[in-house]
């Protein structure tokens, strides 16, 4: 018996490292236009959850090859941990922005989520996750991208912290 082929399968699924060495982009970097910094570094190979087929990974960003609606999703981990001054206010506003470039020269925001949270003084540390998905239509070349605010909180634990599209 004979199957026949259907249409290619479009999916990836990256996910955080481990590592933090140039996990987020410079502040000067090309995507000056977009809020918050753009993550850079993620696992790009078949290690642990990750994988990509007929979509690939180039400077953080995904890269669209074929017309279509997406959906596109996205989590970041956020780990707070720090001596808490006395009468300091310890609250932090925690944003995850997903973009797209397209042949405009500017990124184009898809969607944004955010989350202020205010720990207690007793708390050790405090932990959050923003997730935000949505289906978008997207052309060839299309590049997608995740960009966070207060980057120095996210945990790029690779079971938390995941980026993707299908």
């Amino acid at each position: 018996m004979v199957r026949e082929r259907g249409p290619q399968r479009v999916a990836a699924h990256i996910t955080g490292t481990r590592g933090r060495s140039n996990t987020l982009s410079s502040p000067n970097s090309k995507n000056e236009k977009a809020l918050g910094r753009k993550i850079n570094s993620w696992e790009s190979s078949r290690s642990g959850h990750s994988f990509q087929s007929n979509l690939h990974l180039r400077n953080g960003e995904l890269v669209i090859h074929e017309k279509g609606f997406y959906y596109i999703y996205s989590q970041t981990y956020f780990r707070f941990q720090e001596e808490i001054k006395e009468n300091a206010k310890n609250d932090k506003q925690m944003v995850q922005y997903i973009y797209k470039y397209t042949s405009y020269p500017d990124p184009i925001l898809l969607m944004k989520s955010a989350r202020n949270s205010c720990w207690s003084k007793d708390a050790e540390y405090g932990l959050y996750s923003i997730y935000q998905g949505g289906i978008f239509e997207l052309k060839e070349n299309d590049r997608i991208f995740v960009s966070v605010t207060n980057e120095h909180l996210i945990d790029m634990d690779h079971e938390a912290s995941f980026f993707g599209a299908f």
